[in-house]
C-alpha cells in the first residue's frame, strides 16, 4: 500500500501541542462505558474533577463501587453505575435501557470500553469477541441512547477509536474469521474500521439535531488493554512496549476537551488523534462498504433497519 503525507500525519500530530480547555462541565451528564480502568478511567477522574454526574457503564460490580464512592467523595458530584459485559449483547441492551430510564438527558456519551486479543474467540452472540467489544457493543450503546443525547441542548458523543484502524482487515464476507488466519492486529484494525464507519453514518442520522459524534485516537498510553491474554504476551507488553508509552492522563485531558471545548459545539464526523484533528485511512471512506457494515451491525445489534 503506498502511503500519502496526509496518511502518515499521525506520526507529527502525536508530538504535537495538545488542546485544551477551561469550560467547565457542572451540571453536565457523562456516561462513560470502560469506566474502571484506562481510558475510561481517566475521563471518567477529570470529568468529575470538573463537576460532571457520571453514569459509570463497568463489567467489574467492585471496581465500579470504589471508584463510585471515591469520586462522590472527592468531588461532589453524583455518580451512578451500571454493570454490563460487553461480551453479552443483553448485558449491553440491558444497561441501554436502563440508563434510558433513569436518565432522560444525556450531555456526553463516551464508549472507550475496549480489548485485543492474540486468538480468535467467539461470544454467546456467535460474533468474534473483539469486533463485539469494540465496535458492536459501542455501537448499540449508542443507538439506543440517541434520544437522550437528542434532548441535550448539545449532545456529544466520543468514541474512543484508534490509529489501529490503519491495520486494516475488515472483511463484511469474515467478521467472525471463520475463512482466514486470524491475526491479532489485524481483528484490532477491523474492529476500529467498522466503528469509524458507522460514526460517518451516524453524523447523516443525526443530521438537523444538536447532536455531535467524533472519534478520537488516545494516544499511545500504558492502560491494561490486552491483560486478557497470555502471561507471555502480558510479559512482553511490560517490557518492550510499555516503557515507550505515556501515561494515560493525557487520554482523559484529551476526552474532556473533546467532552466540553465551545469550539467544538458544532464539530461532527471527525477524527482526532487525542485533540489534533487527523484524516483517517482512505479503506474507512469506501462509501459503499460503509452501508454495508451499517447493515451488517444493525443486524448483528439486533436492531431494526428502520433505525
Amino acid at each position: 500500500m503506498k502511503y500519502t503525507k496526509e496518511d502518515l500525519a499521525f506520526f507529527k500530530n502525536k508530538r504535537a501541542l495538545q488542546h485544551t480547555t477551561a469550560q467547565s462541565v457542572q451540571g453536565k451528564l457523562c456516561v462513560i462505558s470502560g469506566a474502571t480502568s484506562g481510558v475510561g478511567l481517566e475521563a471518567a477522574q477529570v470529568l468529575a474533577k470538573g463537576g460532571a454526574d457520571l453514569v459509570l457503564v463497568a463489567r467489574n460490580r467492585e471496581k465500579a463501587a470504589q471508584l463510585k464512592a471515591r469520586l462522590e467523595h472527592e468531588h461532589h458530584v453524583a455518580i451512578s453505575t451500571v454493570i454490563a459485559d460487553f461480551c453479552r449483547l443483553e448485558d449491553v441492551r440491558e444497561a441501554a435501557l436502563n440508563i434510558r430510564d433513569r436518565h432522560p438527558v444525556i450531555d456526553v456519551l463516551i464508549n472507550s470500553a475496549g480489548l485485543y486479543c492474540t486468538q480468535r474467540h467467539l461470544t454467546a452472540d456467535g460474533n468474534e469477541l473483539v469486533f463485539q467489544v469494540n465496535h458492536l457493543a459501542s455501537f448499540l450503546l449508542t443507538c439506543l441512547l440517541t434520544d437522550n443525547l437528542i434532548r441535550s441542548p448539545q449532545g456529544r458523543i466520543i468514541q474512543v477509536n484508534s490509529e489501529g484502524h490503519r491495520f486494516g482487515g475488515l472483511r463484511i464476507d469474515d467478521l467472525d474469521w471463520r475463512k482466514r488466519i486470524y491475526i491479532g492486529l489485524r481483528a484490532y484494525g477491523a474492529s476500529k474500521t467498522a466503528q469509524l464507519m458507522t460514526v460517518r453514518t451516524l453524523v447523516e442520522r443525526l443530521a438537523g439535531t444538536a447532536v455531535t459524534i467524533n472519534a478520537m485516537h488516545p494516544g499511545g498510553v500504558r492502560t491494561g488493554i490486552g491483560s486478557n491474554n497470555g502471561i507471555l504476551y502480558r510479559a512482553w507488553q511490560r517490557a518492550v512496549i510499555w516503557p515507550f508509552l505515556k501515561d494515560a492522563a493525557i487520554s482523559g485531558n484529551a476526552l474532556y476537551y473533546l467532552a466540553a471545548a465551545p469550539e467544538l459545539r458544532g464539530a461532527t464526523g471527525r477524527y482526532f488523534n487525542l485533540t489534533i484533528d487527523e484524516k483517517p485511512m482512505p479503506h474507512v471512506l469506501d462509501d459503499a462498504l460503509r452501508d454495508a457494515v451499517w447493515q451488517r451491525s444493525l443486524e448483528l445489534a439486533g436492531l431494526p433497519e428502520s433505525f
